[in-house]
């Protein structure tokens, strides 16, 4: 298959493609920083694009098959002051609104759009577990979501088969949130952030990536699905990456300490909720790492320490 793939310098992107090379796919990522990328990725191909509109590049859906989008400003990277807002939103919209104007335009129309959202569509909970058919939260990660899902959602009326990935906490050592729990564990001072009775619904990076590709190369496979392997609460995470580890894992961040530091931000972290995979599961897809102590044992322990 030929993919197209927006979004594919960030750590799910990176992944996904060297995932799809490998399994004899051709990837060409759109991407702001053209001969950069060329370096760090060999053997994808990469067209330049400003991450809004379809100039320069939608010729290439002539030969398409799948589009990818997993664009969006990183959620993480600075405090959600009124401006920093406004660019989160606006860099998944205008990213969507620029794909959906290629596809209009485009004579072949690819099979499949496969966009990016997160599970921080449902809202949060203490003791709902949501799926699919769950309604849309009311706080800001929820309104970005529903932005986020919305910008390309037209290509259903085009005859696009439309799948929405709501993705949980991805794991992996590349980046994310994980090398940042891990820090404080390195130090001798991990452990659960606020109560630690939030939830904490997670995936494996090679689950995401893997998932993702079924939900490419299954033709009944549309709508929204939940990408998560299962869901444990902070502390229980915090507790698996100190025995992964060999640390101690009793030192809990106090809730007022990351509000005062993180600000808005800080439910990211504070507050959490479960989610349903049975949709995801139900189509087919198989877990390789289902299990949380597995997972953090691939993911953090180096190969001499892993039992056989």
């Amino acid at each position: 298959m030929n993919i197209l793939l927006a979004g594919g310098s960030g750590m799910i992107g990176a992944a996904l493609s060297a995932e799809l090379v490998a399994r004899g796919h051709t990837v060409t990522i759109l991407t702001r920083n053209l001969s950069s990328n060329n370096i760090h990725h060999p053997g994808i191909n990469y067209a330049r694009w400003d991450g809004r509109s379809p100039e320069g590049w939608s010729h290439l859906l002539e030969n398409t098959d799948a589009v990818v989008n997993l664009t969006g400003e990183n959620l993480a990277k600075e405090r959600w002051s009124p401006q920093r807002k406004n660019a989160l939103r606006n860099s998944r919209i205008d990213a969507g609104r620029g794909i959906l104007q290629a596809i209009t335009k485009s004579k072949h129309k690819p099979g499949v759009l496969i966009q990016a959202s997160g599970i921080g569509a449902y809202g949060t909970s203490s003791s709902l577990v949501f799926d699919e058919s769950s309604p849309y939260g009311s706080d800001f990660l929820s309104s970005i979501c529903v932005s986020w899902e919305s910008s390309t959602r037209p290509v259903e009326d085009m005859g696009v088969r439309h799948v929405v990935i709501r993705s949980g906490v991805v794991l992996s050592k590349r980046g994310g949130a994980l090398p940042l729990m891990v820090l404080p564990f390195r130090f001798f001072t991990g452990g659960p952030l606020g109560s630690g009775k939030q939830w904490m619904p997670w995936i494996h990076i090679q689950d995401e990536v893997n998932a993702i590709i079924h939900l490419i190369t299954s033709p009944k496979a549309s709508g929204t699905y939940n990408l998560i392997a299962a869901n444990h609460t902070n502390r229980q995470v915090a507790s698996a990456i100190g025995r992964s580890l060999n640390r101690p894992s009793l030192l809990p961040a106090p809730a007022f300490v990351l509000r005062a530091i993180l600000g808005e931000m800080s439910m990211m972290v504070l507050d959490g909720q479960q989610a349903s995979n049975q949709k995801l599961i139900s189509s087919g897809y198989q877990f390789r790492f289902s299990q949380l102590s597995a997972a953090m044992d691939d993911l953090l322990k180096t190969p001499s320490s892993r039992k056989e």
